[in-house]
Formats: structure tokens, sequence, C-alpha cells
């Protein structure tokens, strides 16, 4: 897990500095940050699902649908996403969206009650960031280089995703 943290810490930063802009408690603004997030999660939460423990996660699409529709928004198509197909870029992917819900919940704050907040909203149950660290720090323990460079790549890769997703109109 560390090894992600430090390797991905930049392109977190700049994802969270694009989202950050959006103010929350604005029902425009609000639009706009789920519609971002609605251009990126669909398609990594896709690609993740060929994990077999990512299986056991809930998924939080629907409920970004059900919030652009409660304010009235379509579901933008989701962007084209194709990081890999290998264990070691899944488990990137996974260790992105997973960790956004633990953002999401501060991000959740910012809402005012009368709009929204499911999919800020939805947090891990207790104890399941930290098994979802053990398995990743279990699918990482005795894999060379090469695949510990793929598992990163596949963070970065999905960070890109949200990245551009926050940047497109």
């Amino acid at each position: 897990m560390t090894m992600l943290r430090d390797a991905t810490g930049a392109a977190h930063e700049r994802v969270d500095a694009a989202f950050g802009a959006h103010d929350l408690s604005s029902p425009d603004a609000y639009h706009r940050f789920l519609s971002a997030h609605a251009r990126a999660l669909p398609a990594a939460e896709r690609v993740m699902a060929a994990l077999p423990f990512a299986r056991t996660l809930p998924l939080r699409a629907p409920l970004l649908e059900a919030d652009l529709a409660d304010l009235g928004a379509p579901l933008p198509a989701p962007m084209v996403f194709t990081p890999g197909e290998d264990d070691a870029t899944l488990w990137g992917v996974l260790y992105v969206v997973e960790g956004s819900r633990l953002g999401g919940a501060l991000l959740a704050r910012q809402v005012p009650a009368d709009m929204p907040r499911a999919y800020l909203g939805a947090v891990h149950a207790p104890g399941q960031w930290r098994a979802i660290r053990a398995a990743l720090d279990r699918a990482a323990t005795g894999r060379d280089a090469a695949w510990n460079a793929r598992m990163i790549a596949g963070a970065l890769a999905t960070f890109a995703l949200y990245e551009g997703a926050a940047g497109a109109r």
C-alpha cells in the first residue's frame, strides 16, 4: 500500500485539486462534479469487476446515477478506459476506486441536506477499508518489480481517467 501511495501521490493531488475546485453547496457545481465522476466511475468499476475480489465490493455507479436523476440530470456517457486486464493492473484500479470512497465521505459533508448524496455517502462498512488494504498487500506480496509496476500503472491510469473526466465538458 505504501508503495502505491508513494508512487501515485502527485497524480492523486492533481485529481483532488481538479475536483476540489467545485463548490458542492451549489446545485450547478454539484451537478458538474457528479457528472464528471459519472464519466469515470462506471468505466473504472466495469474494468475492476474482472478481479474476483472487486466483485465482493458494492458498486457506486448506480448511486451516482440515482443522485444525478434526483438532480434532473442525465447520466453522461462514460469515458473509454482500457488500462489492461492483468491482475496487477486491476489491483491498481481498485486501489483508486475504493480509495475515493474515503474522500467521498469527507466531501459529502459539504453537500446541503436537501441535495442527494447517496454516491458520496457510500462509505466502506466498518473494517472494509482495512480488509481492502490487506488484500492489496497480499496480492503484491512476493511479486516482482514488473508486477508492481503494472499495479502502479493501473492506479496511475485510473487517476488519469478521473483527471480527464474532471476536465471534460
